[in-house]
């Protein structure tokens, strides 16, 4: 069966404030850790007032700072908005902080919009660099060659783990090219899911780190003791969804009865279409909603997106995931 791992984007609840997101965010990843969960990573956001994930490594440390085991990491960081060579130092910073334990996504997108992007000092060009300055960043990450006149320190030879994070055929294709574990982010972005899988295993170039492909997709779970129950929990999502399509940037809130009552039929099916890879239901509905994903994409790894209002509810949520997977295994 696959691992299991969660994403997190340190969601900000109506009623709440920032820090409690954070630390709600190590709360969950605390609670993941004890269930077996492999990963906990965060993503980069900038300008959104519900996520507060921006500052990606400093929340990743966070979070390391609180656990044990799990691994944690950047799903990912989105690496034209900064210098490669910063982005060794601070992931290993945290590599030496907490040894063995940090993964680094990397992402193409600016993670935000064209003005926030003029506000990072980035140009909309950079991303055409993407696959050099992955190469550069892999560099800096790895040992020191003779006559190196420039280190990354920490960071050289600390060999971070380095995911290759899409949602089109460029990034399937650029983490076969380089041998790199492929992340797919069908939990937004679901239309390019099968080909993408399929381009990445059919071209990976095994090397000497990575023997085979390795695939990990993003799914949307909300689970709970009944469909009914799981299906009005979702509304939290549904409507950060709907306000996505409007351009209307606000907190998280509160589940409502009726969803219907809050979009309108173009935005339901704008916010379906990214929801497409999506599973909401009681155990057993989960259980065939994972058992269907799993014969149609053979995935190596579930990274979990479980978005909901309330955090106990969004607590037993990954517990009823984790032994819905005991349970098929």
């Amino acid at each position: 069966m696959p691992a299991l791992s969660i994403l997190e984007l340190g969601r900000v609840r109506e009623g709440s404030t920032r820090a409690d997101a954070l630390n709600e965010a190590r709360r969950l990843a605390q609670h993941a850790e004890a269930l077996g969960y492999k990963r906990f990573w965060v993503a980069e956001h900038h300008n959104m007032p519900a996520v507060t994930t921006a500052a990606t490594s400093l929340v990743v440390s966070h979070i390391a700072a609180g656990t044990r085991t799990i691994r944690v990491g950047a799903g990912g960081i989105m690496l034209p908005n900064h210098a490669p060579y910063i982005i060794a130092e601070q992931f290993g910073t945290l590599e030496a902080l907490y040894p063995g334990r940090i993964d680094l996504g990397l992402g193409r997108a600016p993670g935000t919009d064209q003005l926030t992007l003029r506000a990072l000092r980035v140009h909309p060009e950079e991303a055409e660099r993407f696959p050099q300055d992955v190469i550069e960043l892999q560099m800096w990450l790895g040992p020191l060659r003779e006559g190196q006149r420039i280190e990354a320190v920490p960071g050289s030879n600390s060999n971070v783990p380095i995911w290759i994070l899409g949602s089109s055929l460029f990034g399937a294709e650029l983490a076969a090219e380089l041998g790199l574990p492929y992340g797919f982010a069908s939990h937004f972005a679901p239309q390019a899911l099968d080909a993408a899988l399929a381009l990445y295993r059919s071209r990976f170039k095994p090397n000497t780190k990575m023997a085979r492909p390795y695939a990990l997709i993003g799914v949307n779970i909300i689970a709970a003791e009944t469909d009914a129950e799981a299906k009005y929990l979702a509304t939290s999502q549904q409507m950060s969804f709907a306000n996505l399509v409007r351009g209307v940037r606000g907190l998280m809130q509160p589940p409502i009865d009726d969803i219907d009552t809050y979009w309108t039929p173009e935005e339901k099916a704008r916010a379906a279409a990214m929801l497409d890879v999506a599973i909401i239901g009681s155990p057993d509905t989960v259980r065939r909603g994972l058992d269907k994903l799993l014969a149609r994409t053979n995935a190596d790894e579930l990274m979990i997106v479980s978005d909901m209002y309330d955090p106990d509810k969004r607590r037993r949520s990954i517990e009823i995931i984790a032994e819905v997977m005991k349970v098929a295994a």
